[in-house]
């Protein structure tokens, strides 16, 4: 199942098109990652937006039932002092009978013994080149690198994806994904010239009709520029990128001004930015966004975004670069 834009990543994965919908929490539900793989791309179900793993089980199956393309399951590795029930989670995703899994936080090599073993292909996200090397000798299938325009955690070493990428394909053999920063055709094709075998994006698919979450987050998306962003955590050593809002600005001066997690715990509590997807309150706790909020400027559906970025990026391709360079 090839598409125009085959690469290395979408024959291994099964894919027409090598874009993906990265996991993001309380975001990768069934909806949009059957409309993700409807379309062409890879979807990813989000393990842990479930609150059991019994529930994991049955949002595979509903996602089983919106779509007969390849989709995944997004394993984040949460170092907490209470871990998640992961050795269920893993269970769950090998008798459901998914193939392909995203890792994405710490080391995924205690994970992947079962996963071998039952054939699953594994992505793990990581943010530098040193960890993606890591992640390669372990065994994965592909690395998806995020630079530090991605939402979420973009690491420590504030390398944006115009070095990353290309200092990570370089070194690594195995099928590289590159995220942080991508929303159009334009991104795309600018991977794959960095080396890169596709794209993984969050902040684009967030902004969807598919996407299950209120307009109101949608619509702060359109409005938003590349500078709508804060960098918390970041005295922590455990920097988030996340939607500038009244409450991030407060956890950003607390921590300025030498406060401790303790004093920030009760205003980034996950239940307070999952209430912001659900009710559209945008100051009801922090969310994540990445800095392609200032590229993003509709809500089409899932399958018109992919139709577009891949016309987008053959066009460059074929026609203005081709151009181009006869007239230079």
């Amino acid at each position: 199942m090839t598409g125009p834009l085959s690469t290395r990543f979408a024959e291994v994965f099964g894919v027409r098109h090598p874009i993906v919908q990265g996991g993001m929490q309380w975001v990768g539900r069934a909806e949009l990652a059957a409309a993700v793989s409807s379309a062409g791309g890879l979807g990813m179900i989000t393990a842990l937006t479930q609150p059991t793993p019994k529930d994991l089980a049955a949002e595979i199956e509903r996602c089983r039932k919106l779509t007969d393309q390849p989709f995944g399951v997004n394993l984040t590795i949460l170092p907490t002092i209470t871990p998640p029930p992961y050795d269920e989670y893993r269970r769950v995703i090998v008798d459901s009978g998914v193939t392909i899994v995203e890792t994405a936080g710490s080391n995924p090599e205690p994970h992947m013994a079962m996963f071998r073993e039952h054939g699953v292909r594994i992505i793990h996200k990581c943010t530098s080149v040193r960890h993606a090397l890591k992640a390669e000798r372990v065994g994965v299938d592909a690395v998806s690198i995020d630079g530090f325009e991605c939402a979420g955690h973009p690491g420590e070493d504030d390398i944006p994806g115009l070095v990353l990428i290309p200092a990570a394909t370089a070194r690594l053999s195995i099928p590289v994904l590159a995220s942080g920063g991508f929303a159009d055709g334009r991104g795309l094709v600018a991977a794959l010239a960095l080396g890169a075998d596709g794209i993984n994006m969050g902040t684009r698919f967030m902004c969807t009709a598919e996407s299950p979450i209120h307009d109101s987050v949608k619509k702060a998306i359109v409005a938003g520029d590349e500078r709508g962003t804060e960098l918390i955590f970041r005295q922590l050593r455990n920097t988030a990128r996340v939607a500038g809002n009244a409450v991030s600005r407060e956890v950003v001066e607390i921590l300025r001004g030498g406060g401790a997690f303790p004093d920030i715990a009760q205003l980034v509590a996950g239940s307070r930015g999952r209430k912001v997807f659900e009710d559209g309150d945008l100051d009801a706790g922090i969310w994540s966004v990445g800095m392609a909020q200032g590229l993003i400027d509709d809500v089409p559906t899932c399958a018109e975004l992919l139709d577009r970025i891949v016309t987008e990026a053959v066009d460059i391709i074929e026609n203005r670069l081709r151009t181009r360079t006869a007239v230079a």
